[in-house]
């Protein structure tokens, strides 16, 4: 921290792909003034290529990615900027790579009924993470640990419900109140 600026806030909206990650995420930055930022817009053509084919990522085509997540929270920290950043997060091991980037993480886990998700998936536009592919994330998903800071939140709240739960939940500030816009 440097001179008498706040401390950074950094906030992973996770869960399985269609769970409303971005949306909840892009919601939470308007309402407090994070800086947005979408996981899989960090993602390598390859891996892209992959998911789009239907072939799940391993955590070896998942961990460089991570990296550069955790990468991306660290340099916005020493930049005096909070983030907020729409990322599955599925795995225990996933998130404490992300914990290696900025000094504290804390966790937005959209859950519900598999059923809701896939109608969802199946709706949405332009994605390439087709809803095939969310058997698969349901079976490798590690809910929060008690020792990992955030909240769980159920997906069948609407989007306006769980983005002020969301800030409720964690406590953050509103407007510009956070620091580095």
């Amino acid at each position: 921290m440097t001179g008498d600026r706040p401390p950074t806030r950094h906030v992973v909206v996770m869960g399985v792909s269609g769970a409303g990650k971005t949306t909840v995420a892009r919601g939470i930055s308007e309402l407090t003034g994070l800086r947005f930022a979408e996981a899989d817009e960090f993602h390598s053509e390859s891996n892209v290529a992959r998911m789009r084919s239907g072939v799940p990522l391993d955590d070896a085509a998942r961990w460089p990615w991570l990296c550069d997540l955790a990468g991306w929270m660290a340099a916005r920290h020493a930049e005096g900027v909070s983030t907020v950043l729409a990322c599955s997060a599925l795995k225990r091991s996933y998130r404490d790579v992300l914990r290696q980037g900025p000094p504290n993480v804390e966790f937005v886990h959209l859950a519900g009924a598999a059923e809701l998700i896939r109608d969802r998936m199946g709706r949405r536009a332009g994605h390439y993470m087709p809803a095939s592919l969310l058997d698969s994330q349901r079976a490798i998903l590690e809910h929060l640990d008690p020792d990992e800071s955030g909240v769980v939140l159920d997906v069948a709240l609407s989007p306006d419900d769980l983005v002020v739960a969301a800030v409720t939940g964690l406590g953050l500030p509103l407007g510009a109140a956070v620091s580095g816009r």
